[in-house]
């Protein structure tokens, strides 16, 4: 009765959050040559992603996932039904400004660098100057090739197209991004990292559409998912709804003393059946286990060209005002940093010096008046004889038409 009462209230909270995305009775149907039906690869779809959340698309290959995303984006037309994203259609040009993509194969220009390719896109919406700068920059820290990136995309790794990849797609800071297949090729470091990314933008406020094959990595951070076979949803709900076991209950205890294990079967076999009963010691995932080991090894690390382990999350990601990075600002951090003070020299050698001082102050007052002078005198007269040689060349030239 509780935990009934406590899923109906949490599905009317949810249910008043804003809708990003509005999917109604979404269908498409692909044609031959001569218009005749050959496949139906989405049929009759209704389902709705909200503000702030991970939604997530599962299903085996060729169930209508990738045609279902397409159609988000306005690459392909529905055959029937209605879609909605942000109030407007997906082939709205104001709409689409406010998309990221990462589609499923990386598609790069190959002799374009890290840099290259972010500038690139980053102009497409119209990102110019210090903010497309310290954007790259901090997207090529974060998805880990600041060592790389110089080297040209053409030769990167399928893991580290898939990471240059990713910052593209957050290089307009978007409201909406599109995930197929994230972690294709990518180590279980940045698997996690990407994770972790996800996590960070919908704490944000911001909607994540997630496709991929590898159902731990959806199970980590969706907040629902709605699963496709032949075109149809067969599951839509949260993660919690879907995966709980209403039957059962797991309990878990420290290392109990032989005698406290035997009382404790002993009131459960009362009730439950001795076939029914499991006892086994709690695990991590091979994950977790794997990026401890790395942790511990890091302090070892070698330097790579390759990809690294990425910094934190972009600051302008995270809704941070961006860093300084003007010169004026550089000079004023580096001056207030305490350093390690001077020695104070001999009181042989303060005289010499405070004496050396002075005169230094003086040729530094008075110099800089006559070089300019004569700096400009120089200039002026080299650009009367200039003159005057273009003009007796013209003269030739005219004389002998």
């Amino acid at each position: 009765m509780i935990s009934s009462t406590i899923t109906t209230e949490s599905s009317s909270t949810t249910a008043k959050a804003e809708n990003v995305i509005v999917v109604r009775g979404l269908t498409k149907v692909f044609k031959d040559f001569w218009g005749r039906p050959k496949a139906r690869a989405v049929d009759n779809v209704d389902f709705e992603v909200r503000r702030g959340e991970v939604f997530g698309l599962l299903g085996p290959n060729g169930s209508g996932k990738s045609t279902t995303v397409k159609m988000l984006l306005g690459l392909l037309y529905p055959t029937k039904g209605h879609i909605e994203v942000f109030g407007k259609s997906p082939r709205h040009v104001a709409t689409k400004a406010r998309i990221g993509y990462l589609p499923e194969e990386s598609y790069l220009y190959r002799y374009l660098d890290s840099k290259e390719t972010l500038d690139f896109f980053g102009n497409l919406f119209s990102i110019t100057g210090k903010k497309l700068d310290q954007r790259s920059q901090q997207l090529i820290d974060m998805v880990g090739l600041a060592q790389a990136q110089r080297r040209q995309v053409g030769e990167f790794s399928k893991g580290m197209q898939r990471r240059i990849g990713l910052a593209q797609a957050l290089i307009n800071d978007p409201d909406l991004v599109i995930l197929d297949e994230p972690t294709a090729g990518l180590d279980p470091i940045g698997c996690r990292e990407v994770k972790d990314l996800i996590i960070a933008l919908a704490r944000r406020g911001k909607t994540v559409i997630l496709s991929s094959h590898l159902l731990s990595d959806v199970e980590d951070v969706c907040d629902r998912v709605v699963i496709y076979y032949g075109g149809k949803i067969q599951a839509l709900g949260t993660l919690k709804e879907l995966l709980t076991t209403p039957d059962a209950v797991r309990i878990t205890t420290p290392i109990l003393s032989r005698g406290t294990m035997e009382k404790v079967l002993g009131v459960i076999r009362q009730d439950v059946a001795e076939d029914k009963i499991r006892i086994d010691t709690p695990t991590q995932n091979l994950e977790n286990y794997f990026l401890g080991v790395v942790k511990k090894a890091r302090e070892s690390e070698a330097q790579t060209s390759g990809a690294t382990s990425g910094n934190r999350v972009a600051a302008y990601l995270r809704g941070e005002a961006d860093e300084p990075t003007s010169v004026q600002e550089k000079l004023l951090d580096r001056l207030t940093v305490h350093s390690t003070p001077l020695l104070p020299p001999s009181p042989t050698v303060a005289p010499a010096m405070a004496e050396a001082n002075t005169r230094l102050d003086a040729l530094s007052q008075a110099l800089p008046t006559a070089t300019e002078k004569n700096t400009a005198a120089g200039q002026e007269q080299k650009l009367s004889e200039d003159t005057a040689k273009a003009n007796d060349k013209l003269s030739s030239l005219l004389g002998k038409k």
